[in-house]
């Protein structure tokens, strides 16, 4: 699904926390989420105030205007809810990493632990 430069613009304009709670909303919807993955193949962190960092956004086009300074050469890469099962929360567990919801441009999204995102999105999904 592709989204108009208008929501774009206003999404991106909304504090991290409104971003993650239209983020788990969307990903409820279409089953879908987007990282990224350097020239390796490998899941692309960041680094937080001594946290890992694994960044996630509900929309390509949001993935794509992070694609700048030391990510711009970076590939979007498109998983689903059954690729998060079956892979990314291993390794999210394993690694210790916290998920870096929504960031916009050079700017953090919101931060938050596994277990929490996961108790959200199951709350999420419970409505339908």
């Amino acid at each position: 699904m592709k989204i108009n430069i208008q929501e774009i613009e206003n999404v991106s304009k909304l504090n991290p926390f409104d971003r993650y709670n239209y983020f788990i909303k969307k990903l409820a919807d279409f089953e879908i989420f987007y990282t990224l993955k350097n020239e390796n193949d490998n899941y692309v962190i960041s680094e937080l105030e001594n946290h890992q960092l694994f960044p996630i956004w509900n929309f390509k086009e949001f993935a794509e205007l992070c694609l700048i300074d030391e990510w711009k050469n970076y590939k979007i890469t498109e998983l689903s809810l059954d690729d998060f099962q079956d892979e990314i929360i291993d390794l999210i567990s394993n690694e210790n990493y916290l998920l870096n919801v929504f960031p916009v441009g050079l700017k953090t999204g919101f931060v938050v632990d596994l277990e929490e995102f996961i108790h959200d999105l199951k709350e999420e999904l419970d409505k339908y």
